[in-house]
């Protein structure tokens, strides 16, 4: 146990044990000093210079970079500390742009927030006078310079937790930024659209995409039917927006708040991740008892795809192919809905209301549109919602809640705790569990792959088998973790992963916490709510089972359910690479073909791939129809293999060596097969 020591605050004595910094001490003494770039999941940085206190016999000192000692006497405030903080806040806001009246952090801005606690009223420098472009190149985020205050809190958070780093420090002195490499667009970079730098950004320098005068120019649209899906997270996060605690269930109110508003009807996507359980599961348990790729990954995170789409290209075959539950919903919505309410296609109206900045960036992705019409038309986040709500003079306290609208409003206790870390593979076990061993769970609780650690792992023993899971949220967690299984360190059959630290309940469209236990509180109210429901297991909701009598083939894995349901993935990891390029066609039409090559690597194995694939484009007089680069990469491949794309296409991953001899040349010759293959299947599909 910790020995207690103690320092005193203000002439109060403060108890700590292993607090890390002095201001997580003072702060726990009840006293709130301010801060920009100080979060107690960060490496510490003390940029910002604002949790300034006197230490007796030491002066002034930073506490978030300072140790406490017991014994340590501090005062918190003096006039001199008071002045230095208002110069800094007066510096930072005549370098920040400040129309705050129409920010979207306005009300919830640290910046204005601290300038208030500090009383400045007014501003003795001079205010800027460039300002740069603002970035909307992204589908899921604003970047907006000239409110950056350069706390490197997104730096740290892209770097730290999500192991990426698509943006980072830039230039010296006056010229220092915060920006994406080579000062390119954010879309143009290794972004994954998870938008956790948006959820620490203190000052609105980067904030989720605004989407709301879109879903307002639909409603206001007499010919349209403007319809609505609620994901399981949002139900518990929306209330804290009008003053609820965290993890309070407001969605029946939220029901007739958005009625109000104009939305037709009000549908709820527990039901489709009740869907995605039928696919998901029944994936899973025919490639664990049929020999298929393992471990089988969750599909639910968009923001984890595009990172394995980006960094684990050969991971891809272990992807579920399930699309998530919000695209399943707006697959399914705009196939049966049409008919059902009377309307067409093109006038039916699929918003979805997620805790999430990835679904906006799924919801534009070509492969989830018909014909050129996007499934899911607009993608609201909850905080989004809550200033809608708020613009109509809604007061949500006092609204009589309302239920979801059938059939797709119905869900089991296993989709709503889709919302919570864990709870993906906890609903899929409900299902897969019972239906291995042909008989009815006795208890549908798996509480082992609950909580807020960032890996948690089990194992099951089902009707004689091991089943060996994780469950891991953040990705530099999945990063280490993917890189452990790689080694042979670690063996899973099935792992779920989350973008989001603790999952959707704090997906970067969630109101902003103010208390450190706000994730768990979320989780719980997820949990209360499963319980709450009638039924716990997604094979349950008989009326899941009576859309796929009706619409769907029958059954989860039919072909018209995988054609519904499922996606395919695409390598995504040459798009952000160096390429030079080495054959250039003539022809109209032309297969792009990439080749990587590990610019570290001594007789790197994708040097002797971008030869063979060179000369047999040459053997078949295809070099009219191939655009063949090579691409210069920093990424780590895994030992003998290359990454190639042909096309929109991966090419199995095969062994290539340096040929040194005639043996690994005739090996390497049998593993360029399935290259060849590919490269004439290509070249037949531009005839």
């Amino acid at each position: 146990m910790s020995e207690v020591k103690k320092i005193t605050v203000n002439g109060r004595e403060v108890s700590f044990t292993d607090e890390r910094n002095l201001l997580e001490v003072i702060r726990k003494g009840g006293i709130e000093i301010p801060t920009f770039c100080y979060h107690s999941e960060l490496s510490i940085y003390g940029a910002c210079r604002l949790c300034l206190v006197q230490v007796e016999g030491k002066g002034i000192m930073a506490t978030c970079s300072t140790r406490p000692e017991s014994g340590m006497v501090i005062q918190t405030d003096t006039r001199e500390i008071r002045e230095m903080r208002k110069i800094s806040v007066e510096l930072l806001l005549a370098n920040h742009n400040r129309e705050c009246p129409t920010c979207v952090r306005s009300s919830n801005c640290a910046l204005q927030d601290i300038a208030r606690r500090l009383g400045v009223e007014t501003i003795r420098f001079k205010q800027m006078e460039k300002m740069v472009d603002i970035d909307h190149s992204s589908p899921s985020l604003d970047r907006d310079p000239n409110k950056c205050v350069l706390c490197g809190d997104c730096v740290r958070v892209c770097s730290e937790i999500q192991g990426i780093g698509a943006i980072d420090f830039a230039g010296r002195g006056a010229n220092a930024k915060v920006a994406p490499a080579f000062d390119q667009n954010l879309a143009d970079v290794e972004c994954v659209n998870c938008g956790q730098c948006a959820a620490v950004c203190p000052t609105g320098a980067i904030t989720p995409r605004q989407d709301r005068a879109r879903a307002w120019e639909a409603l206001y649209d007499p010919r349209k039917t403007v319809v609505v899906q609620v994901a399981p997270a949002v139900r518990v996060a929306l209330g804290e927006y009008f003053g609820y605690d965290p993890g309070v269930n407001v969605a029946g109110k939220l029901v007739t708040a958005l009625k109000t508003m104009g939305f037709k009807y009000v549908y709820d996507t527990s039901f489709a991740a009740d869907m995605t359980i039928f696919e998901e599961a029944t994936e899973f348990i025919d490639r664990f008892s049929n020999g298929g790729v393992l471990p089988m990954f969750t599909s639910c995170c968009p923001a984890w795809i595009k990172y394995a789409e980006i960094y684990y290209p050969e991971m891809i075959p272990n992807l579920s192919s399930c699309r998530s539950p919000q695209a399943m919903f707006g697959s399914v919505a705009k196939k049966i809905l049409p008919e059902a309410l009377g309307c067409k296609r093109e006038d039916l109206v699929v918003v979805s209301i997620m805790p999430c900045t990835a679904k906006k960036y799924e919801a534009q992705l070509s492969k989830f549109s018909t014909n050129g019409q996007p499934d899911v038309d607009i993608v609201l986040t909850t905080v989004e919602v809550g200033r809608m709500i708020n613009s109509l003079g809604i007061h949500l306290s006092e609204l009589e809640p309302e239920a979801f609208d059938m059939p797709m409003g119905f869900a089991t206790g296993a989709g709503v705790i889709f919302g919570a870390s864990g709870g993906v593979m906890e609903a899929a076990l409900r299902y897969a569990v019972e239906k291995i061993e042909n008989k009815e769970l006795e208890n549908v609780d798996f509480k082992a792959v609950r909580g807020m650690d960032c890996l948690k792992e089990a194992v099951l023993n089902v009707a004689g088998q091991e089943v060996r899971i994780a469950v891991v949220h953040g990705l530099a967690n999945a990063k280490k973790l993917i890189q452990d299984i790689r080694d042979g360190k670690s063996n899973y059959h099935f792992v779920e992963v989350m973008a989001c630290p603790g999952g959707c309940i704090s997906g970067a469209g969630q109101p902003i916490p103010v208390e450190k236990d706000v994730r768990k509180l979320r989780a719980q109210g997820l949990y209360n709510s499963d319980k709450g429901q009638q039924l716990q297991k997604s094979q349950d909701n008989h009326l899941v089972t009576k859309c796929y009598e009706q619409h769907l083939g029958g059954t989860p894995g039919s072909h018209e359910a995988h054609h519904r349901l499922h996606t395919a993935y695409q390598n995504r990891s040459q798009l952000f690479d160096a390429k030079i390029p080495v054959m250039r066609g003539t022809a109209a039409k032309r297969l792009p073909i990439t080749v990587t090559i590990c610019a570290n690597q001594e007789n790197c194995p994708g040097q002797l791939l971008l030869g063979m694939i060179s000369k047999y484009v040459k053997d078949k007089n295809y070099t009219d129809l191939i655009d063949l680069d090579a691409a210069f990469s920093s990424r780590s491949e895994m030992d003998g293999t290359v990454c190639v794309s042909i096309g929109d296409r991966i090419v199995e991953r095969a062994d290539f060596t340096n040929a040194v001899n005639t043996e690994e040349q005739l090996r390497n010759q049998k593993s360029f097969e399935s290259v060849k293959g590919s490269i004439d299947k290509g070249i037949q599909s531009l005839k």
